[in-house]
């Protein structure tokens, strides 16, 4: 059989395997995953040796012993999570006496194209077990040895616990490979695009299998006529700063006209952390004398709309609760999106009009993962509608279908 045949195959003995079966591999997986943690580290570290480290992605690709602790730890975390299958989602009794339950199903096999983020591995196949599917991952040639050494870790586990290892299937790092997952139609239910606008885009404009959009992130945050000083330095400074190669870090602060007098406080931080600063005109001005020059440039039309995925962040100009919304809504990913105000007025209208998977008021969007949720580890954030919005873990995971049962009906 080829990969195609055998995550299939794979997918459908996971139909009979247990829920305490799958915790007590997630557990064991997370035993090995530390016990492991040198042989890992050492195929990280030939990944990273081909990247130079002022790369932005350096550090999605980082692997270090305390990362793989919290992967561990999230492993556990979703062990415990109560299972997202057989769940009957709704009963119909019919007047002719058929009873129709909806209930929650696996997808089956769910392929992930992934760029430098050798920690998806595991998180993918972790949540991929927890609701019954088999996973294909398609990982970039940036992590291609960190990825072999954690699937090859995986599928050993797999087998000392009589599972099969085709439960997940690591392709080769080429494009050929994409090109035949995204074209697997029968075989692989559903794609999922972990990494940037370009990557995302690609997927969506050559797959021939549903895709979930995930990973994008161009993010803003209003400051309102009515916001906290306090609350956002330290909002803004989180957002931007926390870990600048996320999808839900900051790109773009939009700032009330009335409050510019506050942009040098509100901005001070972040000259800290070297972050380059695109200034609309207005917020320029401000800033002119009061942020380092060196870190201090005007804004073009291609400062907005911008996923920097690094230490940069452009600044626009409103006049109005309903200006910041606009520029939001032209420029926005629909990933995450803030305000920081103490007008409950404001603060309603944003949260209707912004039309994003998150929306948040006086909190960073760095809350914007599937663990900070609650949910445990995520397969990624959704940016899209249809099925799934925000953070996808176990119940995002899952279809359904429905179970009639009956005695002797018939239809007229």
């Amino acid at each position: 059989m080829n990969w195609k045949e055998q995550a299939v195959a794979a997918s459908r003995t996971l139909n009979l395997v247990s829920a305490e079966k799958i915790n007590e591999v997630l557990n064991s997986l997370a035993e090995a995953a530390i016990s492991a943690t040198d042989t890992i580290l050492a195929a990280n570290a030939m990944d990273l040796s081909a990247m130079e480290k002022s790369n932005p992605m350096y550090d999605r690709l980082l692997l270090t012993p305390e990362r793989i602790e919290g992967i561990a730890a999230d492993m556990r975390t979703v062990a415990t999570l109560p299972s997202p299958l057989g769940k009957v989602q709704r009963v119909l009794k019919r007047p002719n006496g058929m009873t129709i339950s909806r209930v929650s199903v696996p997808f089956g096999v769910i392929g992930i194209i992934y760029e430098a983020r050798p920690n998806v591995s595991f998180d993918v196949f972790s949540l991929c077990l927890k609701s019954g599917n088999a996973c294909v991952l398609k990982g970039g040639t940036d992590a291609f040895h960190s990825n072999l050494a954690i699937v090859g870790l995986i599928q050993s586990v797999l087998e000392q616990h009589g599972l099969n290892r085709n439960c997940v299937t690591l392709l080769p790092a080429g494009r050929e490979a994409t090109a035949e997952l995204l074209n697997a139609v029968g075989y692989v239910d559903m794609i999922i695009p972990r990494g940037g606008k370009g990557l995302i885009d690609f997927v969506r404009n050559n797959s021939r299998i549903p895709v979930i959009e995930t990973g994008a992130g161009i993010c803003h945050t209003y400051f309102d006529a009515d916001g906290d000083l306090e609350k956002g330095k330290s909002i803004v400074f989180n957002a931007k700063t926390r870990r600048v190669s996320v999808c839900n870090s900051l790109d773009c602060l939009v700032v009330h006209s009335s409050r510019l007098s506050d942009l040098p406080e509100l901005c001070a931080m972040l000259a800290t952390k070297n972050v380059l600063i695109y200034a609309d005109e207005p917020a320029y001005n401000v800033l002119n004398g009061h942020y380092p020059e060196s870190l201090l440039a005007n804004a073009g039309e291609d400062s907005f709309g911008t996923e920097f995925l690094d230490y940069k962040m452009a600044i626009k100009t409103v006049a109005t609760t309903e200006e910041a919304v606009d520029h939001i809504s032209v420029y926005s990913s629909r990933h995450s999106e803030c305000i920081i105000s103490e007008n409950e007025k404001a603060i309603s209208y944003f949260d209707t009009m912004v039309d994003a998977a998150c929306v948040y008021t006086n909190v960073s969007t760095a809350f914007t993962d599937g663990s900070q949720f609650g949910l445990g580890a995520e397969i990624g954030i959704s940016t899209q509608k249809l099925h799934a919005r925000g953070p996808m873990a176990l119940d995002e995971l899952c279809s359904y279908k429905w179970i009639v049962k009956g005695n002797g009906q018939v239809r007229s």
